[in-house]
């Protein structure tokens, strides 16, 4: 095996660690993502969106993974970060119950507490990617929305009654100015240049 193999597997070794647990012989995952292969529609998107739980939930569940903050003093952008990875821990331990059925209470802790370690930033990372991801989409259809509202308008405004009479008239004045401009253009070709008196001073 090369030197470059043997890194390959050493790292991912060391993120397969970092994302599963050994509970009496058995391997249970805490990354929630390598269960995507069991999940329903509704279910990856029930993991994956934001939101998905109640406030008062995770509010009672803060100090639970992040015993070190005092949410006081961080601002409405980080609190609703902090909420989100809240959110993706109760998810996630949800998720796990319900395809590991056999571990017991304490066992989950164990669960608990490696994810609250290992997976901490990882939840972070993910719920700034979704947030950055809602942020476009929710931008993409303001964009849209507002293209659709101004061309509303301007067929409800062409198609009114009174835009109608007030069209002709400027569509008339439009086509009374181009022509008026075109027949100078022509009388002002087709006339002969006037002889200064100098000019006509040397014919002579």
């Amino acid at each position: 095996m090369t030197a470059a193999a043997q890194q390959q597997d050493s790292q991912l070794q060391r993120r397969l660690q970092q994302d599963s647990i050994l509970l009496s012989g058995k391997t249970v995952y805490i990354n929630p993502f390598l269960y995507w292969r069991r999940f329903d529609s509704n279910t990856d998107r029930w993991l994956r969106e934001p939101g998905q739980l109640g406030e008062d939930q995770i509010k009672l569940n803060r100090s639970r993974f992040y015993p070190e903050l005092d949410w006081n003093y961080l601002d409405e952008e980080e609190q609703a970060l902090k909420d989100a990875a809240v959110e993706m821990f109760l998810k996630s331990l949800e998720l796990i119950g319900t395809f590991h059925p056999e571990l017991s209470a304490g066992q989950l802790l164990e669960v608990e507490r490696k994810m609250a370690v290992t997976k901490k930033r990882s939840f972070e990372l993910w719920v700034e990617k979704s947030f950055r991801r809602r942020f476009r989409e929710v931008s993409r259809e303001r964009q849209r929305f507002a293209r659709e509202r101004f061309w509303r308008t301007w067929q409800e405004w062409m198609s009114h009654e009174t835009t109608h009479k007030a069209v002709g008239p400027i569509v008339a004045l439009m086509v009374l100015a181009g022509f008026g401009g075109w027949s100078m253009g022509v009388s002002n070709v087709s006339c002969p240049p006037f002889l200064m008196p100098s000019e006509q001073t040397g014919v002579r």
